[in-house]
């Protein structure tokens, strides 16, 4: 599962850097917009799955 996270979060910083590269405006939006949550979904997906330690 955390593999796939991962993998999901690289794809969505990828394809957000690559968006402001070929598309203008309102597609730029959305593609930014979506890349953007989704890459906020699956970070807070892999805090909610780390390991906790006792201090």
């Amino acid at each position: 599962m955390k593999s796939l996270l991962w993998l999901v979060l690289a794809l969505a910083a990828l394809v957000n850097v690559a968006s402001s590269f070929a598309f203008t405006g309102a597609e730029q939006i959305v593609i930014s917009s979506v890349t953007g949550l989704t890459a906020i979904g699956t970070a807070t997906g892999l805090y909610l799955t780390r390991d906790r330690r006792a201090a």
